[in-house]
């Protein structure tokens, strides 16, 4: 087992260009199969694995270890794509989690920051204080370009097109993608890039678009913590993340009449379903406000 999980994760990796944190996720679930199937069962082949030895192990781990269910679901993907691999591979002889149906997870309709709240957040940023260049452009990034937080870390002045109005990104799966960047954040990159960057970049800074107070390049929870911070500032009592703002620009896009494809290339999606959620959450408020605005709503 030990020998088949090492060769599926670097096959992941190499071949499939998956994060490293999805890797780490499968081993996770894998190793602790392989765990209790030695323990349990005395079995250390993948060949011998049959679909009662996986059920069982899915129950052990409901019970057990009280797993929600989009923790069950993760384990069980997890063991399904591997074994589908093996089997595929001819590594051995039949898929034994071919016959397991992932249960289907409700899905939660995503919060958003309506445009008011949105703007209040960025017009709260005193330019002239330090950092707030660095923070407003941030923010401005998130929100007018759609882009996940390690897209932003990531992201580079080489891959920085600001005449053009727009941005390369490496997204999930190591798949890049060109994304448009809006007047007001243009703007507010550039005077960052003129006013404030400079005076951050030390012997260590690479060419990452964002740096910190050091000069090295912002971690992913380093901008949690800022938009965090400016929320707060702003006196916005709902809790405010990143992706929050990746959520509030496809909502307010499909509100103002963006097709749903073209918000899904945005995103980076590469199944139009990830997308179609947005569509649940613009039905959501015109509902809302049919009830507070018609007669007899």
């Amino acid at each position: 087992m030990e020998t088949a999980i090492d060769r599926f994760i670097r096959h992941l990796a190499v071949e499939r260009g998956l994060s490293d944190h999805y890797q780490l996720s499968v081993r996770r679930s894998l190793e602790a199969f392989a765990a209790w199937l030695r323990e349990e069962r005395s079995l250390d082949d993948p060949a011998s694995v049959e679909l009662r030895h996986l059920t069982d192990y899915l129950a052990h781990r409901r019970l057990a270890d009280r797993l929600a269910a989009s923790s069950a679901r993760v384990h069980l993907i997890a063991l399904k794509i591997f074994f589908r691999h093996l089997a595929a591979n001819s590594l051995i002889p039949t898929d034994p989690a071919e016959p397991i149906d992932a249960p289907k997870l409700r899905r939660h309709l995503p919060d958003t920051l309506n445009e008011p709240t949105v703007a209040r957040l960025l017009e709260s940023i005193d330019d002239a204080l330090p950092l707030a260049r660095r923070d407003r452009a941030i923010l401005e990034l998130l929100y007018a370009s759609g882009l996940r937080v390690a897209e932003l870390t990531g992201a580079r002045l080489e891959n920085l097109f600001l005449e053009q109005g727009a941005i390369r990104v490496i997204g999930k799966g190591a798949k890049t993608r060109v994304v448009p960047v809006g007047t007001a954040a243009r703007e507010a990159i550039a005077a960052y890039l003129e006013g404030e960057r400079p005076s951050l970049v030390s012997r260590h800074s690479g060419s990452e678009i964002f740096l910190s107070n050091r000069g090295r390049k912002l971690s992913t929870t380093r901008i949690w913590q800022i938009v965090k911070d400016r929320a707060r500032l702003a006196g916005i009592e709902t809790k405010v993340y990143p992706h929050l703002l990746r959520h509030s620009f496809a909502t307010h896009l499909l509100g103002n009449g963006a097709d749903l494809r073209v918000i899904q290339e945005l995103l980076g999606h590469a199944d139009i379903a990830t997308t179609q959620i947005y569509t649940h959450v613009d039905q959501k408020r015109l509902r809302d406000v049919h009830r507070r605005f018609h007669p007899r709503g």
